[in-house]
């Protein structure tokens, strides 16, 4: 028997299966990869929509003061209501997505924060107990909300490397995998707080 008449078709055969092995574990990894950045989106919306159950729980206990200013209780809801309305689809994250994401739960952020310091003038509601735990946990999602943030850029960061280095760039467009949005500082918060007194 011939070896040297085969030898060619088994060169061929070893080649197309490391070619197929090598292309599949550039699809396989970024699939695991993609697969971590969705547990940890969902992570984030699971901080957010927490803190807007607490949100609802906090506006019912301030409605209960008398003479609490409705604007500022209004402001809180309608931007809560906003925040809820932007939806985002996991696997496909853009940054134009992910910058209106971050704008409308800014807005929450900001009314939220202009509703804690307007509650200083009700000495009443200071010292209600529902209230001052309902104020605790939101501080404490603020820091959830922060963390799934912090790991989702973590997650995003191995996916965006493995899709965007040569020669998995080649292979990721066909495959369908895209580039995911980080997020960002809000506009503005580079700029120093202004305080008065």
């Amino acid at each position: 028997m011939d070896f040297k008449k085969f030898l060619p078709w088994i060169i061929a055969a070893v080649v197309i299966i490391g070619i197929y092995s090598w292309v599949k574990g550039i699809n396989n990894t970024a699939v695991t990869l993609n697969q971590t950045v969705e547990q940890s989106w969902g992570d984030v919306q699971t901080a957010y929509q927490r803190r807007n159950d607490l949100i609802g729980n906090l506006v019912n206990t301030v409605k209960g003061a008398a003479d609490f200013e409705k604007s500022t209780l209004t402001a809180v809801i309608e931007a809560r209501a906003k925040a809820t309305s932007v939806k985002i689809d996991p696997a496909n994250i853009t940054p134009e997505q992910l910058a209106e994401f971050n704008k409308a739960q800014s807005g929450v952020s900001s009314s939220l924060s202009r509703l804690l310091v307007t509650v200083e003038a009700y000495p009443d509601l200071k010292a209600n107990q529902n209230f001052l735990k309902l104020q605790d946990e939101l501080a404490s999602t603020e820091n959830q909300i922060l963390t799934a943030r912090t790991r989702f850029n973590e997650a995003v960061k191995p996916y965006n490397s493995h899709i965007k280095t040569f020669p998995n760039s080649l292979f990721a467009g066909i495959f369908g995998f895209k580039e995911k949005a980080y997020f960002n500082a809000v506009e503005g918060a580079d700029k120093p707080v202004e305080v008065k007194f």
